[in-house]
């Protein structure tokens, strides 16, 4: 690469890095090149990884497809980062937050890091591949569909949707609406299953519409109108509290009373669940659990190439105003 840009090795480390006394137009010229040829700057990674430098990545791949990392009053990240990061220090590890390693703005530092940690990793998600064409231990929150890969933990998302899918029948439910996400991840795809599993047994038509996960308050409110249009069930299960919030509020909007006329539940809290009139019935997640147990495979992964995945953590059922009615049993 330092032969097509007409300079030394030197000043091609110096222009992708930032660094040294390289003019304008030679560090652009450089960038250039390197964008040309494909080329990320590992070199110096690939020197650090000769030993470990205590030094572990977290991708967050649902932000990084939503492409806000500040999605509002969506905590559940940002809760994550925080418990996973301070329990990484506990154990001699600092923790780096990396954008999407698969676009082309990659940190320098990227590929040096020992191993990663993926959270909520896409179907057949290029990131994971990108790591395991490199050679870099990681694990992910959540399993990644599309990839045969036991180093992951997370809630147990099937046992989950069927506890949300008995707390509703339970309430008196006979048809539910199934509200998700377009992500292609497992917890998406494995209340979906669960969802249609249900629909079987208890000989109900499936009602599933999905909604892109950014759309947030808005799109909960145009899958509220679709669902008005197309006939009301007895509760929907939406998959974000955002979507949830929204939904529920386009339904008061129009008369329907929330729960007599019909349930809201939410397979993920959020702050405008918890602040909704009636408050939206939802799953908390046990951010701390599911932090160790990734540390624990991690780790395993560092020292001895093999872990004992995937692992499993239990969400807490916060029943409230939303799927309440009188004389249920929820």
């Amino acid at each position: 690469m330092a032969a097509k840009a007409g300079v030394s090795i030197t000043a091609v480390s110096h222009a992708l890095n930032d660094k040294g006394t390289v003019s304008a137009a030679t560090r652009e010229r450089v960038r250039r090149v390197a964008e040309d040829l494909g080329y990320q700057a590992d070199a110096f990674a690939r020197g650090m990884r000769q030993s470990r430098i205590d030094a572990v990545g977290l991708a967050i791949r649902s932000l990084d497809v939503l492409g806000d990392y500040t999605p509002e009053g969506v905590y559940v990240f940002d809760r994550f980062a925080g418990i996973f990061a301070a329990k990484a220090l506990a154990r001699g590890l600092s923790v780096t937050l990396v954008p999407d390693i698969s676009g082309k703005a990659v940190p320098p530092l990227a590929f040096a890091l020992d191993g990663y940690a993926v959270m909520t990793p896409q179907e057949d998600d290029p990131v994971t591949a990108i790591l395991e064409r490199r050679g870099i231990p990681y694990v992910t929150y959540g399993r990644e569909p599309g990839r045969e890969h036991r180093a992951w933990a997370s809630e147990d998302d099937a046992d989950a949707a069927r506890k949300a899918l008995h707390h509703l029948e339970a309430a008196g439910a006979r048809s539910i609406v199934l509200v998700s996400g377009t992500d292609r991840n497992a917890w998406n795809l494995e209340y979906a299953d669960e969802y249609e599993a249900w629909c079987t047994r208890t000989g109900t038509a499936v009602r599933r519409y999905t909604q892109p996960e950014g759309s947030g308050v808005e799109g909960g409110a145009e899958v509220a109108r679709r669902i008005i249009a197309d006939g009301m069930p007895d509760a929907v299960l939406c998959m974000t509290g955002r979507h949830a919030a929204g939904l529920q509020a386009e339904l008061q909007s129009r008369g329907v009373v929330v729960p007599r006329d019909v349930m809201v539940f939410a397979a993920s809290d959020s702050e405008q669940a918890r602040m909704a009139k009636p408050a939206i019935s939802a799953f908390s997640f046990s951010p701390a659990e599911t932090a160790e147990a990734l540390l624990d495979l991690l780790v395993q992964l560092l020292e001895s190439g093999t872990c004992d995945g995937p692992r499993r953590t239990k969400v807490q059922l916060r029943a409230r105003a939303s799927t309440r009615r009188a004389g249920s049993e929820a």
